[in-house]
Parts: C-alpha cells; sequence; structure tokens
C-alpha cells in the first residue's frame, strides 16, 4: 500500500507502509511543516507496517523540532506494530496515546 498523508482537524494522519522506500517523502513533507507550523500533530495509528528507517526518521523531525521550539506530537501507542517498533529502538518515549 501506497504511503498517504491526511490532515483533519490539524492531525497529519500517516496511512500505509512507512519504510526505508518511502521516508523521503515523509521527511520533505514534514519539514516543509516545520517551517511554516507552530505546531504539529502526527498521527501513526493507521499504519500497517512501519521499520527503523521510518522511526529513526520520525525521530529525527522529533528532535528537529524541538531544537526549533515548535511543538511536536507523535501518537501512536494504540498501534501495536509501532509501538514494539518504537520500543525497539527505545524510542517509544516520544509516542503518546492521543492529544491533550
Amino acid at each position: 500500500m501506497a504511503l498517504q498523508i491526511t490532515n483533519t482537524a490539524g492531525i497529519y494522519e500517516i496511512n500505509g507502509e512507512l519504510n526505508a522506500q518511502n521516508v523521503v517523502s515523509l521527511n520533505n513533507h514534514f519539514n516543509a511543516l516545520l517551517e511554516s507550523s507552530k505546531m504539529i500533530t502526527l498521527s501513526l495509528n493507521k499504519l500497517n507496517d512501519i521499520d527503523t528507517y521510518a522511526v529513526s526518521a520520525i525521530a529525527t523531525l522529533y528532535r528537529k523540532a524541538l531544537s526549533s521550539n515548535k511543538i511536536f506530537y507523535i501518537i501512536g501507542q494504540e498501534n501495536e506494530k509501532v509501538n514494539l517498533q518504537f520500543q525497539s529502538e527505545k524510542l517509544n518515549y516520544i509516542l503518546r496515546k492521543d492529544v491533550l
């Protein structure tokens, strides 16, 4: 399944599979958003699969947002595949259950 990014009520939902083949598209999209937005909410709950390259790319975006004093929420604890992949990379601390 191809990667699809939708924006619903300010939450960017990622659908499909996020992996080394399409992570560049994700980076390009969110790097541009970081330039123009003060807050980004990224939901990974509808991902079918995610690999270590994608987890690393999301963590890099998260660190970039923090260093730029931007708010960057990553929702995805409900998705077991996402949660396990972030745990295996010892990055599960950046995942949230939902937005406050």
